[in-house]
């Protein structure tokens, strides 16, 4: 069996604030709740699921503003962006960094493995290319095993 990747919610909230204040973005209790929501979230969330989730606390904030809110945590470093080609991009606030991920083809849940070959598999890559490997994606599509016993 696979292991799946841990993390601290608290620790990664934390992060992404200090990354606000460092470049001096206002903490607005907005982009804080987005921020919540990315560094809590144990799926992958599209701006969607971010907005549903908020909307509770936040009746009147618009999905443009969750999305800028994204897209501002994505450009400091502390998200990472899925995108696939039929749309609906997801983020991971917990790994904000390039690593694997298992995705289900039929209920569309995205899991973190923690695969301890991946850097041997770049440093391979990087050997036999030439390429000196800046960044990389790496996904595997499936069934996971709550759709296969449906």
């Amino acid at each position: 069996m696979i292991a799946v990747a841990h993390y601290d919610p608290e620790k990664r909230f934390a992060a992404i604030v200090q990354k606000f204040r460092e470049s001096r973005h206002k903490l607005t209790p907005q982009r804080l709740a987005v921020a919540r929501v990315l560094a809590t979230s144990e799926g992958h969330p599209g701006v969607d699921a971010i907005y549903d989730k908020l909307q509770d606390d936040f009746p009147t904030m618009s999905l443009a503003t969750v999305y800028r809110n994204v897209m501002l945590i994505k450009s400091l470093g502390e998200v990472l962006e899925l995108g696939f080609p039929e749309g609906g991009n997801r983020y991971d606030g917990n790994k904000p960094y390039p690593h694997p991920h298992l995705i289900c083809m039929q209920c569309k849940k995205i899991i973190d493995p923690e695969l301890a070959s991946l850097k041997d598999l770049t440093r391979e890559v990087m050997a036999a290319s030439g390429f000196k490997i800046v960044t990389h994606r790496m996904d595997f599509f499936g069934i996971c095993p709550d759709c296969q016993s449906r």
